[in-house]
């Protein structure tokens, strides 16, 4: 269920209301209760992480506000924040590994260069099945700890002067997005759509947010990003001059902490630490510091896609 704050959150809470209490292995999240504030969760951690005392993370810090890089160098954004209080909460040190691309993230993860991945990553069916858009199994899979909710978003030129406000709009554009996403797999589908009806598509793929930003200024007519992103880009980028929103936030997913098939004990503290911080109002301060309070869930769930 969607926490309503009378901003804007009650268009989403129709869509996602049933999805967010419902999850995929069968737990909902409990850290309401007394009896769950009295657990001492990093007892419940796997021994390689109680005995390491870190716990190391993947992302690709190229989705400002979610993650990225700020001016000294460090990790910033609402993921390395939640990450941070997340090891408060259990004993243990959190440590940042640049994936380089976002691309590189599931597959790092995968690989074992980290214990889990927080990147701004939607949970999606085929992540957590390890398949592609056709169906063809490509890797184990993941499994997902649910924390926020993010739509889609279209970046335009100030004005919108190709009136883009939907997918469907896109026919007979340029658009860029960054590879290995969602928005990616959103846009290449579309691509085929529309080069079927005589409209081609252009897409341009990159590695960043920023680069997908410059084909925006040069010769892309929109930008399909997560809407948080497209947000920050909207509002920051030449003091806000430049761009604008093309229509609202479309088809809201999860965003989830990935975790390997078999990191299912890791995946259910995780869960739960999420859950304490939501209950005990951390979760909602760290959102409301970076002005994403929009995307704030009632409870944390695993593989809620």
């Amino acid at each position: 269920m969607v926490r309503m704050d009378g901003r804007g959150r009650a268009a989403l809470a129709a869509f996602v209301g049933g999805m967010l209490l419902v999850s995929g292995c069968g737990v909902v999240g409990i850290g309401g209760s007394s009896h769950e504030s009295n657990v001492d969760l990093r007892s419940l951690l796997p021994e390689r992480v109680r005995k390491s005392g870190v716990l190391t993370v993947g992302a690709s810090f190229t989705a400002a506000p979610v993650v990225y890089r700020n001016d000294r160098n460090e990790p910033d954004g609402l993921d390395p924040h939640l990450a941070e209080k997340l090891g408060a909460l259990l004993g243990v040190r959190v440590e940042f590994q640049d994936a380089g691309a976002f691309a590189n993230v599931l597959p790092g993860l995968l690989g074992g260069k980290y214990d889990i991945a927080m990147s701004g990553i939607t949970d999606t069916r085929e992540r957590e099945e390890g398949v592609d858009k056709n169906g063809a199994q490509v890797n184990a899979g993941v499994d997902f700890v649910d924390y926020f909710m993010a739509g889609i978003g279209i970046a335009v030129d100030k004005d919108n002067p190709k009136r883009i406000v939907d997918i469907d709009n896109l026919c007979g554009h340029t658009v860029t997005v960054k590879k290995g996403t969602t928005h990616d797999d959103l846009v290449t589908k579309q691509k085929t759509a529309c080069d079927h009806n005589g409209k081609p598509l252009t897409l341009m793929e990159t590695d960043s947010d920023n680069a997908a930003i410059q084909n925006l200024k040069g010769p892309a007519d929109a930008y399909i990003t997560d809407y948080p992103k497209a947000t920050y880009a909207v509002q920051t980028v030449d003091n806000g001059s430049a761009f604008e929103i093309g229509g609202p936030q479309l088809q809201p997913r999860p965003f989830g902490i990935a975790l390997r098939k078999d990191d299912a004990q890791l995946r259910d503290v995780l869960m739960r630490a999420m859950n304490r911080l939501i209950a005990d109002g951390t979760y909602d301060q760290v959102l409301a510091e970076h002005q994403l309070t929009v995307g704030a869930i009632q409870n944390s769930v695993t593989n809620g896609s």
